[in-house]
């Protein structure tokens, strides 16, 4: 019996250790720490880009955020205006589920968001529904935010369509 090509099995390897993903536990001794409570509450400012899949900036937006706490459960009014002077609205609640976990839900994801939080970073898994054309498309959102300072979080934002890349957003949401 013929043995395998080395540098065969060298690739193989190489390729299943780059299938490893990377989780919000990872920051968890990152600091400061990012407490949503503290973090999402009061008068926010969000300023970003969305790229297209090739990288390219298509948009600008800014967005108003009114983030305030209940009974446990946040809300996080987000009003937004594009470049292009397109206007949107996104009102999210955020439900404890219990070890650093909220249930995200919002009027244009589809189903209930999985929020986790660690260290200075919090992790958003959702599928967000957007108008195209003449009907709605349902994006996978896999948003990633850090908390860079007690003021200043930096969000990144890969959006995916059947596991394919189809673009991406960075923003920074600054307490006002």
């Amino acid at each position: 019996m013929a043995l395998p090509n080395p540098f065969l099995v060298a690739l193989i390897t190489l390729l299943l250790a780059g299938c490893g993903s990377i989780s919000v536990e990872d920051y968890a001794d990152n600091r400061p720490t990012l407490v949503p409570e503290t973090f999402f509450n009061g008068q926010l400012s969000a300023h970003g880009v969305v790229k297209n899949r090739g990288g390219t900036v298509i948009r600008y937006f800014n967005a108003d955020i009114k983030a305030y706490w209940k009974d446990g459960v946040g809300t996080l009014e987000e009003d937004f205006l594009f470049d292009d002077g397109e206007k949107d609205r996104r009102v999210w609640t955020l439900t404890p589920s219990g070890n650093g976990r909220y249930i995200g839900t919002a009027g244009d994801v589809v189903g209930d968001g999985e929020v986790q939080f660690a260290g200075n970073s919090m992790f958003l898994d959702y599928v967000l529904r957007i108008p195209y054309n003449d009907g709605t498309l349902d994006i996978h959102i896999d948003d990633r935010m850090y908390l860079v300072d007690p003021n200043t979080l930096i969000n990144e934002s890969r959006m995916t369509k059947f596991g394919f890349d189809v673009g991406e957003i960075l923003l920074v949401i600054r307490k006002l």
